[in-house]
């Protein structure tokens, strides 16, 4: 019914009091948000604005990539080549509870060989699981693992906040000591 008499409407128009007659359209109020101007943004086929890179090369992307702030900026031999010059890092985690260290490949992003004070094999046969001599028997297992693994080299950058001493130190020369040449950089 409302279609009908919407249709109606329409087409003939409307007719004001004094016998005059309206253009065919809607009653947009005055008072209210655009103060009755009628704002027409482009649409796109969804419905919706379709979002365009700032280059407008890729539609309907919505993860941008970071682009560099000075993309002329050389990048030096160095930097190119030193995840597969040395592909494996090592990372030591020491907390007040447990000890986990890890060997993982820089390109994918794997983990090749891990070994920590949680794991059933280890944790019967320790005292306390995060003293040093718990701090030696994960260097010595990890290292194990590793020549399953075919990984002799790595290399070890302690985090901002550790200090290379005490259990940590106890760990790397573990690894060395087992088998394992670590190279450590200290800033």
């Amino acid at each position: 019914m409302l279609k009908q008499v919407l249709q109606k409407a329409l087409s003939k128009g409307f007719h004001g009091q004094g016998g005059e007659r309206f253009r065919n359209c809607f009653y947009v109020p005055a008072i209210g948000f655009h103060n009755g101007q009628v704002h027409y943004a482009p649409r796109s086929f969804f419905g919706v604005e379709d979002f365009l890179d700032d280059d407008n090369s890729r539609p309907y992307t919505y993860k941008k990539e970071k682009k560099s702030k000075n993309p002329q900026k050389h990048v030096s031999f160095k930097q190119r080549t030193e995840a597969y010059m040395e592909p494996f890092t090592l990372d030591v985690l020491i907390s007040k509870r447990f000890v986990t260290a890890s060997l993982t490949h820089r390109v994918t992003s794997k983990q090749v060989a891990v070994a920590g004070t949680n794991s059933k094999d280890i944790k019967a046969v320790l005292r306390s699981r995060s003293d040093i001599p718990a701090c030696l028997a994960v260097g010595r297992i990890l290292a194990e693992r590793a020549r399953e693994a075919d990984v002799y080299t790595a290399s070890y950058t302690p985090r901002d906040r550790d200090k290379f001493e005490g259990k940590l130190r106890a760990v790397v020369q573990s690894l060395i000591d087992n088998g394992i040449d670590v190279k450590i950089y200290l800033d």
